[in-house]
């Protein structure tokens, strides 16, 4: 079984980043670690329900890899902008056998925090990226239990996709939330926030 662990902005710079989510949100953003293996960092936000948010961007201090990064972040350009929903499972190798075009398990680190993600080789999910990373937490502690409570809940996150029924199809026996909308169109994701400020949208 799958549940959603969180969202993911992806941006060209932790700065832009902040800027965007904060300026939408109304709340600020903490700083997150670095992620050595993929050579990225991030900034984090608590959202309720135990799920959280995070900036990701590539680290320009990290040495140049030989292999792509993770979230299909070498072809990122633009604005700061929702680009990934992660889930999670207790049997990541179990749900690779069932679809192993999620990727390969790569185990990962960022402090004293431990997990494994399903990653593509090319770094580039299906469904031109709105299929989601599984992770399997190691860490007896989730990273959510660590943030502060922003006073921000994710109430629908919408996975637009041509093939949004394929998805969907794909994805119904493992994952069940009524917070998710699949729908056809043009790719992207939209997630609707309520905050301490009201309503808010990230896209």
């Amino acid at each position: 079984m799958l549940q959603l662990d969180h969202i993911a902005i992806a941006a060209d710079s932790l700065k832009a980043g902040r800027a965007y989510a904060e300026e939408v949100l109304g709340v600020p953003l903490l700083q997150g670690g670095q992620h050595g293996h993929y050579g990225t960092h991030n900034l984090l936000l608590g959202l309720e329900d135990g799920l959280y948010l995070e900036v990701i961007a590539v680290d320009p201090e990290a040495p140049s890899l030989s292999y792509p990064r993770w979230f299909d972040l070498d072809r990122f350009a633009g604005p700061p902008r929702l680009t990934n929903w992660i889930c999670r499972t207790d049997d990541l190798a179990g749900f690779v056998r069932v679809i192993p075009e999620a990727g390969e398990i790569v185990p990962l680190a960022r402090g004293d925090l431990q997990w494994s993600m399903s990653v593509p080789p090319s770094g580039i999910l299906p469904y031109d990226n709105v299929f989601p990373p599984v992770i399997e937490w190691a860490s007896s502690d989730h990273p959510a239990k660590r943030l502060p409570s922003s006073g921000c809940r994710l109430t629908r996150l919408c996975l637009c996709h041509p093939k949004a029924d394929d998805l969907q199809g794909l994805l119904a026996p493992m994952l069940n939330d009524v917070r998710l909308t699949f729908q056809t169109g043009t790719v992207g994701l939209r997630a609707e926030l309520d905050t301490p400020n009201g309503k808010a949208v990230l896209e």
